[in-house]
This record gives structure tokens, sequence and C-alpha cells, in this order.
């Protein structure tokens, strides 16, 4: 009969590694795994905030200093037009929603959001400051000064980005505001341009020509001339205003890319491609839109098309740009573009 006893364990050999414990690495540290920055958890992140200001009582008085003298300065002091306007008040004036820099509005937030999610990141390290913050913090201090002196308040919005990095780099150190960066980049465009403006208006030419020609190669019957768009049987005539190729398409697509490429894309030569071509995205969504305005008003109702639906679509201009750049990203990410060199053997 068999012998159904159970084997002998054998004798551990000397210098073999034991198996490592639940939760420790095979030296027998305790093994780390990378925070999800979308796994929000407002009490652990409000104690993890709490033990950072505990930590570091010095970089927190400074930017609670910081932050209070801008409040101040921005919301507390009439300094423009004759001692009428705020910064705050000229700002929200000029960041309307229904003019061309509405998105403007969403930048704080942007901002805000993305520094959310380098959080862990922030937490980790040790406050270290560094006096190099000085320089941008005094450049942003003259940059303050030009702007009363100028009576311009956009001098304050150019010092935002000295301001934001500055401030880390003084009171958090080098570690800290080199995550800084893109955020404080992105503030550049909390800028209205009125030269940009004018510039856009060739863009209307582009649009019209090439919606009068998508009309003609579908076989709707349009004259395109200049800026007008002019049905052959009269049933209506659009007029490409600056609205509809300027300042607000654009700048918003270039930031919603700058963003899309800071978060996706792993190589430097496809971040500045593709923003890049952020312009170009802009143009195909404004196309798109105006051409489906001329399909409305050829196959439906020309009133319509000229009236609600026009109001309304700029909702359909997002989309067609959002895909021309998800399509691009793609296209550059084939595995074409992607191939590593082999060593020579």
């Amino acid at each position: 009969m068999a012998d159904l006893s159970p084997p002998e364990a054998s004798p551990p050999e000397k210098n073999a590694p034991s198996p490592a414990a639940p939760g420790t690495a095979s030296d027998g540290s305790a093994a780390r795994s990378r925070p999800d920055p979308f796994d929000f958890n407002f009490v652990d992140d409000l104690k993890a905030f709490g033990a950072w200001c505990r930590r570091s009582p010095v970089q927190l008085f400074s930017l609670l200093a910081i932050a209070g003298v801008l409040t101040v300065y921005l919301y507390g002091l009439n300094l423009f037009f004759l001692g009428t306007f705020s910064f705050s008040r000229w700002a929200w004036v000029n960041w309307d929603p229904e003019g061309p820099y509405g998105h403007c509005r969403l930048i704080p937030w942007i901002v805000l959001g993305l520094l959310w999610l380098k959080r862990y990141d922030l937490a980790a390290i040790r406050a270290k400051g560094s006096n190099w913050g000085l320089l941008p913090l005094g450049f942003a201090i003259l940059l303050f000064i030009a702007s009363v002196r100028t009576v311009q308040p956009r001098f304050i919005i150019i010092s935002f980005p000295f301001l934001l990095y500055g401030s880390v780099l003084f009171a958090w150190g080098k570690e800290a505001a080199r995550h800084f960066v893109f955020p404080s980049f992105l503030l550049f465009f909390l800028l209205p341009l009125a030269q940009l403006e004018e510039k856009t208006f060739q863009l209307q030419f582009v649009i019209t020509d090439v919606v009068g020609f998508l009309a003609r190669f579908f076989d709707i019957g349009i004259r395109a001339v200049g800026t007008t768009l002019t049905a052959t049987d009269n049933t209506f005539n659009f007029e490409i205003a600056e609205g509809c190729s300027g300042i607000r398409s654009l700048a918003a697509m270039v930031m919603l890319t700058t963003v899309y490429v800071y978060l996706t894309q792993d190589r430097m030569w496809k971040k500045l491609l593709i923003f890049a071509c952020s312009v170009g995205f802009a143009v195909i969504g404004n196309i798109g839109r105006i051409f489906t305005v001329v399909l409305v008003a050829k196959y439906y109702d020309p009133e319509f098309a000229s009236g609600m639906y026009h109001d309304y679509s700029g909702y359909v201009f997002f989309p067609i740009a959002v895909v021309a750049m998800l399509l691009f990203a793609k296209f550059l990410n084939l595995p074409f573009f992607n191939r590593k060199r082999q060593p020579a053997a």
C-alpha cells in the first residue's frame, strides 16, 4: 500500500531569502504604492494639508502673507480709471462670458485642478525655500508698479505667472516649483489681446472659401464672395462675422489644446506639434459649425438657421474641434512614429 503520510519538510538552506510578508518588499521595506490622484478623499486630504502646515509654519506664513497682500491689492484698491475700478472689477468686465474672453473665468479653476492632481507629489516634498524665488517675485512687483503708473491692468495679468512661481520657489523650494511651471504658464491665457483680435479677421475669408467649396462639393448652390455666402436661389444670405472666426473660439481652443497635451503626451515634440496645430483645430471647428448652418438653411429653414440655430451652434464647434485634435494626437501616437531605434549589433 502506498504511503499517504505527508513528506517531511526539508530544512531551509543557508542564506536562502525568506518569503516577503504581505505589504512588504523583498528587502523587508514597506511596499510603496503611488496613490491615484483621482481617488478623492476630502478628510484624508484635509489631514495631509494640516500635517504640512504643522511641518512648514514659515512657508505657510509666507504664502498667507503674499495671498493677503495680493487680495488687498486686487480687490480692495481702486487704482484704475480715475479711481473707480479695481483690478478685479476690470477683469470681471473683460472676462464677460458673452464676450471674446469668457473662457478666462475658467482658467483659475483649471489651474487649481492641475495642482490638485499633483497634491500627493507636493505633500511628499520637504519644504526648503530658495532665495532665487525673489527674482521672479521682484519682477512681478515691478509689473505691479508699472500697471499703476501706466494705468494698464494688463501688466498685472502678466505678473501672475511670475508671482505664483516665485512665491512657491521662495517658500517651498525648487522641487515643488517645478510642478508649478505649467500652471503658472497657463495664467498667461488670462491676458486680453486686442491686437490679436484685429488679426483674426483674415480667418473669415479662409472659412468663407472653404465652406463655399464644401457646399459646391455636396451640390449645394452657393456663391462665396468675400465673407458672404449667398444661395444661388437667393433663399438665404449669410455674412461670416468676426465672431464666427475670431479670438473667442481660437483662444479657447488653444488653451484646451495646451492642457490636453500637458496631461496626455509623453514627448516634447508631440506636445509642441499638437499645440502648434491648435489654431487649425479652431478653424476646422468653425468651418464645421458654419457648414451646418448652411445645411440647416438649405434643407430646413433659413430663418431658424440664422436665428436660434446660429446662436447655439457654438455647441457644434467644440465637438468638431476636439475630434480634430484627438484624431491628430492619435495619428502622432501610431507605432510608426514611436518606434525605438534598435542598437547596432
